[in-house]
């Protein structure tokens, strides 16, 4: 006979280990998904053009690369419907573990893509394919470790802290897969775009076999329990939650323009506009980008902590407008080709995205009643991905083409801020409230 799991079968000591499990397990997992996720914004940037678009000058086949990039951001709304009706129909522990295999799995493969001097455009459909199907794993995963954090936390005052702590797999991510880059830059050398770049899309399936069996350990959140005991799923979540939460879900995508864009800009545009436009050390932006992934452990677990003190609206308007001015004196100091000026902007660069992206997780989540959580936070948070994160870098490419200038990509930062300020003010704000009960009720 199996025993519900619920916060009143378990003992505070226990309840405090499996919150740990989950926080751990959900941090993880995302961190390797993220790993996979990065790893190709990181090769579209330096490398994917001139081995998949050779016959395009180079301008072209950067925005040819990206397009492929952008093919991934196209996938994870795809992924967030896929996966948010399975994890609130049979749970969040099973449908991460299911997230988790379709993006290693797709990573995996990128490594043994053949290039256009073997299969012609193939290679580059096939590739086009692969980031298709990391979208869809990744669309599915961040709603899934949110929650799992989110809903083992039993304390109201301490949501927005253990809610950033799946977010801290994002730095992590970025940082473990520039350096697997770096590091196999460095150790293949001349060779690295031949066939090192391989390495690390490779390695990627160690890493999943790690995450699989972190997660295979941890038990089902109280909260979806609660939901199984009452007999409270829904049957088709999807629907159910445009039918409830559409307010909810386009204020989650709008209020992520001023978080996604920008950082999709400071992580994966650079390479292409430092190192191809500004003939800048490929290894310096790489290790300008490790270093602000660095300061992200620290300043996205104390933006979530501190939107516990103040509450996640404000934290998250403060940061929105913090980014906004923040792209002009960013841009000011790329454009300047100093090393030491561009090293400090790229390191700074993520601190007004930590400022929004660490009260980001609980202020979305908290949003929707928790029957139809899963689906309505991954479909609010992932369709910014095709508004924001997905047309930032070829929106970048074609402005600084166009005006010559990385002030005009300023310009669009500020505009994005501007969006997100508007919409961050109206979402709903369940600071220190509690969220098991079913809001509809």
């Amino acid at each position: 006979m199996t025993i519900a799991i619920t916060h009143g079968t378990l003992s505070d000591s226990d309840h405090s280990a499996q919150l740990r499990k989950a926080v751990i397990a959900s941090t993880i997992g995302t961190a390797i998904e993220w790993y996979d996720f990065f790893l190709y914004g990181t090769a579209a940037g330096l490398i994917f053009g001139k081995l998949f678009f050779p016959n395009e000058d180079a301008l072209t086949a950067t925005l040819a690369a990206f397009g492929t990039y952008f093919i991934g951001f196209v996938g994870r709304p795809i992924g967030a419907a896929i996966f948010g009706h399975y994890g609130d129909r049979i749970g969040r522990k099973a449908t991460l573990i299911a997230t988790l295999l379709c993006m290693g799995i797709a990573t995996f493969l990128i490594a043994f893509v053949p290039t256009y001097s073997s299969i012609g455009i193939w290679g580059a459909v096939i590739l086009t394919v692969l980031r298709m199907l990391q979208g869809i794993g990744v669309g599915g995963e961040w709603g899934g470790s949110v929650l799992l954090a989110m809903e083992w936390s039993r304390t109201h005052g301490q949501r927005g802290l253990v809610s950033a702590w799946p977010q801290f797999g994002v730095p992590c991510g970025l940082f473990l897969a520039n350096l697997a880059v770096l590091a196999f830059s460095q150790l293949t050398g001349d060779q690295f775009i031949t066939w090192g770049w391989r390495l690390p899309f490779a390695l990627s399936i160690v890493l999943v076999g790690v995450g699989l069996w972190i997660r295979l350990g941890i038990l089902e959140t109280p909260v979806f329990q609660q939901l199984l005991d009452n007999r409270k799923i829904e049957k088709a979540p999807i629907i159910e939650v445009f039918k409830k939460h559409p307010k909810e879900i386009l204020l989650s995508a709008l209020l992520r323009m001023s978080e996604q864009a920008p950082f999709y800009i400071f992580t994966a545009f650079i390479f292409a506009y430092a190192v191809g436009t500004l003939k800048m050390s490929r290894d310096l932006i790489l290790m300008a980008v490790l270093v602000a992934a660095c300061v992200s452990f620290i300043t996205i677990p104390l933006s979530g902590h501190i939107s516990d003190l103040i509450g996640r609206r404000k934290m998250y308007l403060i940061g929105a407008a913090t980014t906004g001015i923040f792209g002009f004196l960013y841009f000011g100091m790329v454009d300047t080709a100093v090393p030491s000026l561009v090293f400090i902007a790229i390191v700074l660069s993520l601190i007004p995205h930590d400022m929004q992206y660490g009260p980001q997780a609980a202020l979305i989540a908290e949003a929707f009643t928790p029957r139809l959580r899963y689906s309505g936070a991954s479909l609010g948070y992932q369709l910014a991905s095709v508004i924001a994160g997905g047309p930032a870098p070829l929106i970048a490419t074609a402005l600084f083409a166009s005006y010559h200038s990385g002030y005009a990509v300023s310009i669009y930062i500020a505009a994005c801020s501007v969006v997100s300020l508007i919409a961050a003010s109206l979402m709903p704000d369940y600071t220190g409230k509690d969220i098991s009960k079913e809001y509809d009720d």
